[in-house]
């Protein structure tokens, strides 16, 4: 049969932990629907920060379009509101020319930043530097002055949380009672996404450690440790704080050796896995396939599913 428009249909996603073979599945299934890619990474928007963060590479670029890639320089601190505008636009031109879009990627707000009804508040570095260089007193006096029922809607025991909800007034944005009104919250606890998809979760299970371990290895092989130094200098607040990066600066600057920085390059990552699987095993939307080592099994599962739910892959 004829498959109807790409913008009355639902998008593909490939989600799961680091070192789960997210990339090489979300490869296999924009080539086979003729796709291409969307990245839901956030260090992938770094210029420059390729092997740490496992960009694909220019075969595979040249290959399958990909886009959220690239997009800014280290130094900048690029927020995830400018993600969601910039990945949405990219959405809605892949429906406009009738392509379809597989987003792929292991950061789980950047992906729910695309597809769910989440509104990011404003934000202006020189208003966060103001706020931060008042004490937490001055912080909790200004936002209740603001909001005198600020406390029923968040701890005014955490600095951030309160210094975040002092920036935002500033900013003109909502004080946080207000903000709790938003009928789009219960969307959003609810998983009711904007943008239809079906999702694909992939996780290797106890395999994950010995995945991680060798793709750091491999990693490094690759000339990594020189990137970090390369790069050492110009990573900006988000960028210095990447996997990798923040444990390999050290022995860039000599104070610890490559195997004490290796050893925390994987713990860190090991962290942020169990992080991403917490948050992607929340959602009840997404399809775990059953793992297989082989990612030619692991293609064709996904394919079943996504044929079983969209009628037009069939």
């Amino acid at each position: 049969m004829d498959t109807p428009p790409v913008d009355t249909q639902p998008i593909i996603a490939v989600l799961g932990p680091t070192a789960s073979g997210k990339s090489r599945l979300g490869m296999g299934l924009a080539r086979h629907f003729k796709g291409e890619i969307v990245s839901a990474d956030s260090m992938q928007v770094y210029r420059g920060m390729d092997i740490g963060t496992a960009k694909p590479t220019r075969a595979e670029q040249a290959e399958i379009p990909h886009h959220m890639i690239d997009v800014v320089d280290p130094e900048a601190d690029y927020t995830v509101a400018e993600f969601q505008s910039a990945g949405r636009g990219h959405l809605a031109d892949l429906a406009g020319r009738n392509r379809r879009a597989v987003i792929v990627g292991g950061s789980g707000l950047y992906f729910r930043s695309l597809v769910d009804p989440f509104r990011f508040p404003p934000y202006d570095r020189a208003v966060r530097d103001q706020v931060r260089a008042m004490s937490h007193e001055e912080a909790v006096a200004e936002l209740l002055a603001s909001d005198p029922s600020a406390g029923d809607q968040l701890d005014l025991a955490n600095p951030r949380r309160v210094g975040r909800a002092v920036e935002i007034i500033r900013l003109g944005g909502e004080a946080p009672t207000e903000r709790a009104k938003d009928p789009r919250l219960e969307r959003v606890r609810g998983y009711e996404p904007e943008i239809p998809f079906v999702a694909i979760g992939l996780d290797p299970g106890d395999l994950l450690a010995e995945r991680v371990g060798r793709r750091i290895d491999q990693m490094l092989g690759e000339g990594l440790l020189d990137e970090v130094a390369g790069l050492a200098g110009r990573l900006g607040l988000t960028a210095s704080s990447a996997v990798g990066y923040s444990q390999l600066l050290p022995v860039v600057a000599g104070t610890c050796t490559l195997e004490e920085g290796r050893k925390a390059t994987v713990r860190a990552t090991m962290s942020l896995a169990r992080k991403q699987r917490t948050f992607f095993r929340r959602d009840p939307r997404i399809r775990w396939l059953e793992w297989d080592p082989d990612p030619s099994v692991r293609e064709a599962a996904a394919r079943r599913i996504i044929e079983e739910m969209c009628p037009w892959s069939s």
